[in-house]
């Protein structure tokens, strides 16, 4: 068997023999990475007609009419942790690979090791570290609690002894931590390369499809924020999750961006404690918690995660610029969205940012994409620049057009039901969006057409 050298994208899995800075397969910047790979001499076609033959024979499994497929209803169990069971789609479905990311100490572990204490009331749980020891785990284990009886724990990095040992405990629940420690020997390139990953996943992923057995695979992410490794591990598993905040703040957000088995607009919201993540049930009200009542420059928005509205604080901060071109900086929404509405501020609502700083931040670290979010937006700018103050119990919700129109958002009722919830006495929303929805009591809701029909109104509160 003879070995060469290639250089394979990381993101793509792309192969050259030589290497370049660019990849021609997604257009990546250096991500070609070398790797030692065997090469095998390939069979005739008829010795491949001979073994076709030969599995036809033997009773391989042979495709199958749709309407012969019978389908097993998909068996579930709940972790212990609500806010993960809503992320997850209603909990661990049996025989699914659930690939958990995040900056490094950010709380991967630390939630997964917090599952095994829930989990491990009637099941068995195989946890499997490539970076810690046995004791370093169970010094982290006696920090957070967790205090099973049927949690087994192994230092491995090898995948051929990692499935003998899930061979040996037939456990309901194995954790890998992480993916990028793993290797095989039939592989001859390093731990963490793109062959050594794509072929471990592809290991676990046999085994929790063919034992029924969930797994956890913990996976690194780069300085950009992406899953290290190829892309196509994302795709080869049944649900991604993601862990956003600030390391230096104490609230941790859980994201799924992809799930085979349930929603993937659904968050979970937990705390970073000195004994481990505890959930926060309400996260509006831990979003708005501190904020300044009657301040120029925030507005309250509800954001739709997944079928729950989250009421958040958007901050912004216009000042004159002190340079030849106006700085714009945002936190928590996408730039380019904000620049876009500037333009609409300047255009239709005949506001002069032309001289102006303009900063715009989410307080409490949440990501914001939906448009529903423009109103907010377009508010906080204006009444920043003109210093008028915004009552602290009025809502904001719209999506602002090219035109200056504000345009109608989906679930207007759970949004405005949040609001009153918290107490909330007034929202401002899309006059479209009013009709056929109930109202709730003690909430005055105004319709608005526009965005300058909405600075009249504020300017004259």
């Amino acid at each position: 068997m003879k070995t060469k050298t290639v250089y394979i994208c990381r993101e793509c899995g792309y192969k050259t023999p030589k290497w370049l800075g660019k990849c021609p397969g997604c257009g990546s910047w250096n991500t070609m990475d070398e790797t030692v790979v065997s090469e095998k001499k390939p069979a005739s076609a008829a010795a491949r007609m001979t073994a076709a033959a030969m599995n036809i024979e033997a009773g391989y499994p042979a495709p199958k009419l749709l309407s012969d497929v019978k389908i097993n209803s998909e068996t579930r169990y709940s972790t212990g942790m609500q806010e993960l069971d809503r992320v997850l789609g209603g909990g661990i479905v049996r025989g699914s690979l659930i690939l958990v990311g995040g900056d490094p100490g950010i709380g991967k572990s630390t939630l997964l090791l917090q599952i095994c204490e829930n989990v491990g009331c009637g099941k068995k749980i195989l946890y499997i570290s490539g970076e810690e020891s046995e004791g370093q785990i169970k010094l982290r284990a006696e920090r957070l609690g967790v205090k099973t009886e049927s949690l087994y724990l192994v230092s491995e990095t090898d995948v051929a002894k990692i499935i003998e040992y899930i061979s040996a405990v037939k456990p309901e629940l194995v954790i890998i931590d992480s993916i990028q420690t793993m290797h095989r020997d039939d592989i001859s390139s390093a731990a963490g390369s793109v062959p050594q990953v794509r072929e471990a996943t592809n290991a676990f992923m046999n085994i929790a499809k063919t034992g029924g057995i969930a797994m956890f695979i913990v996976g690194h992410v780069t300085k950009d924020g992406a899953l290290a490794g190829p892309r196509v591990l994302e795709h080869m598993v049944d649900c991604v999750l993601y862990f956003e905040g600030d390391r230096q703040l104490s609230f941790r957000i859980l994201r799924a961006v992809k799930n085979r088995f349930g929603s993937t607009n659904e968050i979970g919201v937990f705390e970073m404690r000195g004994d481990g993540l505890r959930e926060v049930a309400n996260p509006s009200e831990m979003l708005l918690e501190g904020r300044q009542e009657n301040a120029s420059g925030s507005a309250i928005i509800c954001a739709m995660e997944g079928s729950r509205g989250v009421l958040a604080e958007l901050q912004a901060l216009v000042t004159p610029t002190g340079f030849g071109n106006p700085r714009r900086m945002s936190n928590g929404i996408d730039i380019n969205r904000v620049l876009l509405l500037i333009a609409v501020l300047e255009k239709r609502a005949r506001m002069n940012l032309s001289n102006s700083d303009v900063y715009i931040n989410v307080a409490g670290g949440l990501r914001i994409d939906e448009p529903a979010a423009d109103l907010g937006i377009c508010v906080a700018i204006a009444t920043s620049q003109s210093d008028v103050l915004l009552p602290a119990d009025m809502l904001f919700v719209g999506e602002v057009g090219l035109g200056g129109e504000l345009r109608a958002v989906a679930q207007l009722e759970k949004r405005l039901a949040e609001a009153a919830k918290l107490g909330f006495s007034s929202a401002m929303v899309p006059k479209q969006s009013l009709k056929g929805i109930k109202v709730p009591d003690g909430l005055a809701v105004y319709g608005i057409a526009s965005i300058r029909e909405a600075m009249d109104m504020i300017r004259k509160k």
